[in-house]
Formats: structure tokens, C-alpha cells, sequence
């Protein structure tokens, strides 16, 4: 399964690999598999349907889940379009169509010349990265779920799509320092929300000028290989694509389609051999379901298997984001990268970490911003 471009991405795959069921995603399994579902995740999956239990920590009151919700609402919307039909569209099945294919096809004079025209437009309505690659079967997921029985069914995409067009979306980096809480969530749904709008937009232009564009989320195939086959940054062991322009601070979206693009190339600057040296994600996991040490073969059910990597133990993980009724991004906030790397100092600071005076980058790292208070968020104007 091993490709030649694999080493220039940094995906090692083995003979035990496998493309990945989505009913094994750990949020499937909550639904399905007792060993996951308990009354907690219920009600964390209910917090989110304005059934929150607000509390007098910091964070988590009623008006912080007033505000991580009402993020998530146009996202909402989006996905609940079709769900009697056993489709939650961003998450678990790609996003309809909601126009079609144009008869006339618009001929670039190159496949360079049409990804130019697909990055600056992908710009216009709101993406902060823009990466191509080839469509790689390795990475869609074998069958997606139907949300009415959680029973397995085919994908459904149409044939002869040969592109990925990765986009990136920045979460907010106030917001993300707040984190855990449920004031931090709302960084999370906001880009949930924004990157809903924005690739249903550009895979409708892409409609417009003649070519299959299928809108994707979270669902349909692996997006973190996409985004580093893309270009967009590079794996982490917070399971994280830590970019150079963002950090880790992003959420990424995907549009499949059969326009002939120039594909970007994978960059390897220097963020694992970082990571080979910090463990900083992992020591502030509180459930320790981050790894420590070198990339492994294997993980748990809810990991795709035969891929060399840094796997988390998504069970563990999930757990605590039930107990929290929210998400967590500890691993976000802690990470040496989420820094402000429009500013002269931290972009300094990059150079060092990618370079081999990175464990003095590291020792720099202790004078990086801390932990926002929630209600200090809420004081600023």
C-alpha cells in the first residue's frame, strides 16, 4: 500500500492496512457500541441540542453555552436537512448538491491556471488555506453510517473524481486559550459553521463551470492525510496538521471533484522531528490519551489500522469530553505551535523550532501565553 509520494507526506503504511469504517469513528460508536455509550454521552450530545446543565465553573454557565451553541447553529441546520433520510450531511455522509452540474464545461488553460482560480476563490468566500492533491482511496472511508439504525451504507460519490481540494479554517485564538470549557467550544462551532457555508459556496462555483464538486466535513474520508498530501501543514503527535501560518488552530473541510487541478506537494519542515522532543500534549492530557514516544502500528477500534503514527486513544479521549459536556482542546492550547505567527517574534521563534535548535525552541516555549480565563474573555472589549 506504500506509495512513492508517501515519504514526502510522512505516511508509512503497512501490509495490515485497511481503509477505516466510519461506523468505528468513536462519535459513531457512541451511538451503537455499548463500551462507549454511556448516560454521559448521551447528555453530551443532548448539551449541544439546548439540553446543557450549566454549572458555577468557569466556563461553563449559561451563557457559555449559550454562545458555544448558538456557534454550531448554521452548521446545525446544515446537517439536520436530511437526517430522516439517514443522512447527517458534514459528518456522516458527504453534502447534497444543491445545484447541478453546468452542460458547458469552462476550460482553464491549464491545471495550474484552474487551481489558482480555485485558491483565490476559495479566499473570496472565506477559507484561510487552500491546498490540491490527488484523490487517494486510501483515505475514504470504506462505508459511511446511516444515522437512522447506525447500519453501514456505500459512500455514494460519483465516479470519476480524480481531486481533493483541502480547505483550512483558523479557530479562534482567544477563544482556543479558554479551553477546556464550554465558552472555548464556541471556537470549534463558529468554523463548523463558517466552513459549512464556505465549501458548499466554492463546490457550487465549482458546479457552475462544469465539474463534479462533492462538499464534504467531517465525513466521507480521513481529511488529516488530505491536508498534509495537500501541503497544509505537517502531522503531529497531538494528532493534530500543524501549519506554518496557523499552528495547530484550524478545522478543515474537503471538495472531491473531477476538474483537472495542479496538485500541491507535501512539505516536511521539521514539525515531527519537534514532536520527537516534546511531550508537552501529552503530559497535559488528563485522561493520558495521547501518546508518548515514536509513532506505533495499531490502536483501538476507533483508530485506522496499519498506518505508522501517533494515535490517540480515542475512547479515553471521548470520555472526557462527556464529563466536560463539551470538547476538549487541551492538546491545541498546550502545543508549542498555537502562537500568533503573523508576528515577527513568533515567526522567529518557528524558524527555531524547525530547525536543529529546536529543543531551545522548546525551552522558549515557557514564556508563551497561558490558559485564558473564560470570564476574563468575557471582561475584554
Amino acid at each position: 500500500m506504500q506509495k512513492p509520494s508517501d515519504l514526502a507526506a510522512g505516511i508509512e503504511t503497512t501490509s495490515e492496512f485497511k481503509r477505516f469504517s466510519q461506523k468505528n469513528d468513536v462519535f459513531s460508536r457512541a451511538f451503537w457500541d455499548s463500551s462507549v455509550r454511556t448516560d454521559e454521552t448521551d447528555a453530551f450530545f443532548a448539551s449541544y441540542r439546548m439540553e446543557a446543565t450549566p454549572r458555577r465553573g468557569d466556563g461553563f454557565t449559561q451563557r457559555d453555552f449559550a454562545l458555544r451553541n448558538a456557534s454550531w447553529l448554521i452548521s446545525d441546520i446544515m446537517t439536520d436537512r436530511f437526517a430522516g433520510q439517514g443522512r447527517r450531511e458534514g459528518f456522516q455522509a458527504p453534502i447534497s448538491n444543491d445545484t447541478p452540474v453546468a452542460d458547458d464545461k469552462h476550460l482553464f488553460d491549464s491545471p495550474k491556471a484552474a487551481s489558482a482560480d480555485v485558491k483565490k476563490v476559495s479566499r473570496f468566500f472565506g477559507a484561510d488555506l487552500c491546498g490540491v492533491t490527488a484523490l487517494d482511496p486510501r483515505w475514504l472511508y470504506d462505508t459511511r453510517v446511516d444515522v437512522r439504525d447506525m447500519s453501514q451504507a456505500d459512500l455514494g460519490l460519483p465516479e470519476g473524481l480524480s481531486h481533493v481540494i483541502v480547505l483550512g479554517h483558523e479557530m479562534d485564538k482567544d477563544l482556543v486559550r479558554t479551553y477546556p470549557s464550554a465558552l472555548g467550544g464556541a471556537a470549534t462551532g463558529r468554523e463548523y459553521s463558517h466552513e459549512a457555508a464556505i465549501v458548499m459556496q466554492l463546490a457550487a462555483y465549482i458546479r457552475n463551470l462544469g465539474y463534479q464538486a462533492v462538499a464534504s466535513m467531517n465525513d466521507t474520508g480521513l481529511v488529516i492525510p488530505m491536508a498534509v498530501q495537500a501541503g497544509l501543514g505537517e502531522y503531529a503527535r497531538n494528532q493534530l496538521v500543524i501549519t506554518q501560518k496557523f499552528g495547530p488552530r484550524l478545522r478543515f473541510s474537503k471538495i472531491f471533484t473531477d476538474m483537472p487541478l495542479d496538485i500541491d506537494q507535501p512539505k516536511r519542515p521539521g514539525v515531527a522531528k519537534f514532536c520527537d522532543i516534546c511531550t508537552k500534549c501529552a503530559d497535559a492530557c488528563p485522561v493520558k490519551a495521547l501518546p508518548f514516544g515514536s509513532p506505533k502500528v495499531g490502536g483501538g477500534t476507533s483508530s485506522i489500522q496499519g498506518v505508522k503514527k501517533w494515535t490517540s486513544d480515542a475512547e479515553k479521549c471521548f470520555s472526557f469530553w462527556a464529563k466536560l459536556s463539551s470538547d476538549c482542546a487541551i492538546c491545541m492550547r498546550v502545543c508549542p505551535f498555537n502562537r500568533d505567527l503573523s508576528s515577527w517574534p513568533h515567526r522567529l521563534w518557528l524558524r527555531l523550532a524547525l530547525s536543529p535548535a529546536r529543543r531551545l525552541a522548546l525551552w522558549l516555549d515557557r514564556y508563551r501565553a497561558g490558559r485564558l480565563k473564560p470570564s476574563s474573555w468575557w471582561a475584554r472589549r
